[in-house]
């Protein structure tokens, strides 16, 4: 039974390069106003859910647009959306809120939020329901997830119909793949994962490897592979970046595997690219 895991990191996000301003705790001091009741002021709410796509929306309010302009581009226009802008340091921005923007951080029926911070300056965005994409990732989730892996099937099978030469070893043409809904499901959890929690890795935060999140999704295999990217906005762009790393490349050359799952994620918090998985399996027969 083997197992091969490789990653491609595309892109640094300026937001965690060396050098790069601290941030305040912004969704630390909305949960603690809801929670506390702004100190009792008020009845405590529940907390809300940090949504990278209202982070979206907020930038795009600090950038000039209106907030009504910014949440309807979000997808967030036929939905009760609420913003708060302040300018503070990090130590004044709880006791700021707490003081001026109470009422409108803990009001009862708000399930989600985001923040966009540049210098002192703190937009908070939200909003009392859920929608999905913010354009910056639209050139990849524009469709939908199974048009998504459709397209990358067709660009995948090209390369192998073909062959390949990935770094110094040449590849003839192998066997198409197939679409796997389980292996898509693997490649979803883990790109959700890493882009809830901010890291990029094949081996997930409990210490779990590719295979081992195989198995537990009750696939049976013999060999898995998992190709990852963070950055590219494209399908193209992601399977091309793939095919110019030998590793990766190596992977989808492979011809002893036979099915493939593929899945994106938005990043969330400083991270606001795409996060990609590709898992690569041969099923037991």
């Amino acid at each position: 039974m083997g197992h091969r895991q490789l990653l491609i990191a595309v892109a640094l996000l300026a937001g965690l390069a060396p050098g790069s301003e601290p941030r305040a705790d912004v969704l630390g001091a909305v949960q603690t106003l809801r929670e506390g009741g702004c100190g009792g002021l008020v009845p405590a709410t529940r907390p809300l859910q940090h949504s990278a796509w209202l982070d979206w929306v907020a930038e795009r309010w600090s950038a000039g647009r209106s907030l009504a302009g910014a949440a309807g581009q979000g997808g967030y226009g036929s939905l009760d959306t609420r913003g708060v802008h302040v300018s503070a340091s990090d130590a004044a921005l709880l006791p700021l809120l707490r003081r001026s923007e109470c009422r409108t951080l803990t009001a009862p029926g708000l399930r989600e939020v985001g923040f966009y911070r540049r210098g002192s300056e703190t937009w908070i965005v939200l909003a009392a329901g859920s929608r999905g994409v913010p354009p910056s990732a639209a050139a990849a989730a524009a469709a939908t997830p199974d048009a998504l892996a459709t397209r990358a099937l067709q660009l995948i099978n090209e390369a192998r119909a073909r062959g390949a030469r990935c770094g110094k070893r040449e590849f003839a043409s192998v066997p198409s793949l197939r679409l796997s809904a389980t292996l898509a499901q693997v490649a979803l959890g883990h790109a959700t994962d890493m882009a809830a929690h901010n890291y990029f890795e094949h081996e997930d935060r409990a210490g779990h490897t590719p295979a081992q999140r195989v198995r537990a999704a009750g696939y049976r295999e013999t060999l898995v592979g998992e190709n990852i990217a963070y950055g590219p906005k494209s399908i193209e762009e992601a399977v091309q970046g793939w095919l110019d790393s030998p590793g990766h490349c190596e992977n989808i050359m492979d011809g002893r595997f036979a099915e493939m799952g593929l899945a994106t994620a938005p990043g969330l918090a400083t991270r606001h690219g795409l996060y990609w998985v590709q898992v690569l399996a041969a099923p037991r027969a």
